[in-house]
């Protein structure tokens, strides 16, 4: 536990000492007036929580502010962090209880070429092959030749078997096979790569949905989980991005990738509220092992601390 948390921290340094620090200095000046609530809209506002999300979450706090009379700093900012969390817990649920037991676990990711989502595949079977769990790589990202010599680098990385087919080949293909090949060698997890970019939007989400029926031929309830990865760089750009994924695919969590790697690590709280889809792992660093399950609680300690 200490691991994941202690990699929380370090993931949100840039972001705390960029923006967080200061909203946690606001509440050292004893008193919170007007001027106070204002620095805090700003403050939030330019760490990239998003307009919308930033107003939504401040009438929150003052709404407790008032109801349970609150005048002390401390205890303002105690309702901040806990409105912050209440916005951040959306429930997860998966569809391991209807998985049957000879079937792996088939988790589908999906995001944008460039948003760090073979990088995040690579942690994510890390995880389960330190664990001792066989797991199979599926690389369903036939438009793209380097995509399927990437995703056969991280299989030998993290000791992951890959099954791949030739570039240009059907993708559902190449996800039916991986499951079978999975069932076959009694392996407990298959994570499907796909395409990010195709020539046009509406033909990237058929081929993701062909990709889900494809999975489903093997076991109903399959994909059990879909990811969406997004580059949390891109800040407020990529809520677009993410919401033709979301239609298309029911994407049931979102893999925040380089999350180390940007100072306005607010966008987590727009992404929660506009997206309403749970985050369930953050990218924490460039290694494999750089990576952590998500927790609100956490996540809200670590940038405020």
């Amino acid at each position: 536990m200490f691991d994941w948390l202690k990699k929380t921290e370090l993931g949100v340094k840039r972001s705390r000492e960029a923006w967080f620090s200061k909203i946690t200095h606001l509440f050292d000046r004893g008193s919170v007036g007007e001027e106070i609530w204002r620095e805090l809209e700003e403050l939030l506002i330019l760490a990239d929580v998003g307009v919308d999300t930033t107003d939504k979450l401040v009438e929150r706090v003052r709404q407790r502010v008032r109801t349970d009379k609150l005048a002390d700093a401390s205890e303002i900012k105690s309702a901040l962090k806990g409105e912050m969390v209440n916005l951040l817990s959306i429930p997860h649920s998966l569809c391991h209880s209807e998985r049957s037991e000879e079937s792996p676990q088939v988790i589908l990711v999906v995001g944008v070429n460039g948003s760090g989502k073979t990088t995040s595949i690579a942690k994510l079977a890390y995880g389960f092959t330190s664990q001792g769990k066989k797991v199979i790589l599926a690389a369903a990202d036939t438009f793209r030749a380097a995509a399927i010599d990437q995703i056969k680098y991280w299989g030998r990385e993290v000791g992951a078997e890959v099954v791949a087919h030739q570039p240009g080949g059907d993708p559902g293909a190449v996800a039916f096979d991986a499951i079978q090949a999975a069932r076959n060698r009694q392996a407990q997890a298959v994570i499907i790569d796909t395409a990010g970019r195709l020539h046009t939007k509406l033909n990237l989400m058929e081929e993701l949905k062909k990709i889900k029926r494809a999975a489903a031929k093997h076991d109903a309830s399959a994909p059990h989980e879909v990811l969406l990865v997004m580059d949390t760089t891109t800040g407020q750009n990529g809520i677009a991005q993410a919401r033709y994924f979301t239609q298309a695919v029911d994407v049931t969590g979102i893999f925040l990738a380089k999350l180390d790697g940007t100072a306005k690590g607010g966008i987590v709280f727009a992404i929660c509220d506009e997206l309403n889809i749970p985050i369930t792992y953050i990218g924490t660093g460039e290694k494999v092992q750089d990576i952590a399950p998500f927790s609100a609680e956490a996540f809200v300690n670590a940038i405020l601390s």
